[in-house]
């Protein structure tokens, strides 16, 4: 974890890579939504988690990584990016429960429902309770598969996108922002829902680092011709 965020932070802050060494709060706006406890419970506290979600056998994923995500919050354990190690991290615990969220991250639900995401750690912190938090996240995972489902249920319009994206590769190894580029889309989730998803589903094209879904260095290769 403190890897991943030296990784992420470098350049950003001077305490990449280690615990916060003072007192920091979450803000939405100018309004103080949560007050983080001291420093130096910090460690105490982040062990505490990790070692509750390995132990966490018999706790649905959607729930123990939204559960994780809530206390990630709430110990708020970085100077900065806690929000982005946060979300990053459900991610990672979904991805290793079911692949297709590398193509779905957090980070990308929590986008357009902002306002919520604050108001609700708010109401969580004092409730003292995560149930909230676990259903809004729920909810944003759910309603965001229904909208991939009634894509994918609209044959003409998935043909069409996959078409479309088969022409603009041709032979080439291209990232997913030269496709988008080729392809006339800016809005990255509307690219990977309608056109990449539906494409690499159906063995149309492959990545060149199936392992690393993720990893920046990611192209992407047409494998079959359709005429």
């Amino acid at each position: 974890m403190l890897a991943a965020h030296k990784i992420l932070m470098k350049d950003l802050t001077k305490e990449a890579g280690v615990f916060r060494s003072k007192g920091v709060g979450i803000f939405a706006g100018k309004d103080l939504v949560h007050m983080a406890p001291p420093a130096n419970r910090v460690p105490e506290f982040i062990d505490n988690l990790v070692t509750w979600l390995k132990n966490a056998e018999d706790v649905h994923p959607i729930v123990k990584s939204s559960v994780f995500h809530y206390e990630f919050e709430f110990i708020h354990p970085f100077e900065d990016g806690n929000g982005r190690m946060g979300r990053m991290w459900q991610t990672l615990i979904l991805h290793e429960w079911k692949p297709i969220f590398a193509w779905l991250p957090i980070e990308t639900l929590i986008k357009e429902r902002q306002d919520e995401y604050y108001r609700v750690l708010g109401e969580c912190d004092k409730d003292a309770d995560s149930g909230k938090f676990v259903e809004f996240l729920a909810k944003a995972i759910y309603d965001t598969f229904i909208e991939i489902a009634k894509n994918d249920n609209d044959t003409e319009q998935v043909t069409e996108q996959v078409l479309k994206i088969l022409e603009a590769m041709s032979d080439e190894k291209l990232s997913a922002k030269e496709i988008m580029d080729k392809i006339g889309i800016k809005h990255r989730p509307t690219f990977r829902q309608n056109y990449l998803i539906p494409a690499t589903r159906l063995g149309l094209v492959k990545m060149t680092i199936p392992d690393k879904p993720n990893s920046s260095k990611q192209k992407y290769y047409r494998v079959k011709n359709m005429s």
